[in-house]
């Protein structure tokens, strides 16, 4: 694995726990936009451990790349999930936030797990 995508991965394990921490936290800025995208309150724990278990694949994936390649995977899903709720509830200026947290784990992705 690159230095370079070990970077990214580990850059993106912090961004994607952060936004872990923020839904297990409350934070509000989190909070008031998913009440206002509909997004159900009962998913909210559910949806932060699905970012906490990403974040956690990718620092994992530095030592077992398969881990790492699962996680991205799943990291590009949720998020695209994310730009498909921004999008539905019509709040066209915060679509970048969702890109922005998958960005890092999609480049260690496509630099490569494996090599």
């Amino acid at each position: 694995m690159s230095t370079t995508a070990v970077v990214f991965a580990l850059i993106g394990a912090f961004m994607v726990g952060f936004s872990a921490a923020s839904v297990f936290f409350k934070a509000k800025w989190v909070v008031e936009p998913m009440v206002e995208y509909g997004v159900p309150r009962a998913w909210w724990n559910w949806l932060g451990l699905a970012k906490a278990a990403g974040a956690a694949g990718l620092v994992a994936g530095v030592f077992v790349p398969a881990i790492g390649v699962a996680a991205a995977i799943g990291i590009a899903l949720y998020f695209t999930g994310a730009v498909i709720t921004v999008l539905r509830a019509k709040s066209y200026a915060h679509v970048a936030f969702p890109v922005i947290y998958a960005a890092p784990a999609v480049v260690a992705l496509a630099l490569g797990f494996s090599g």
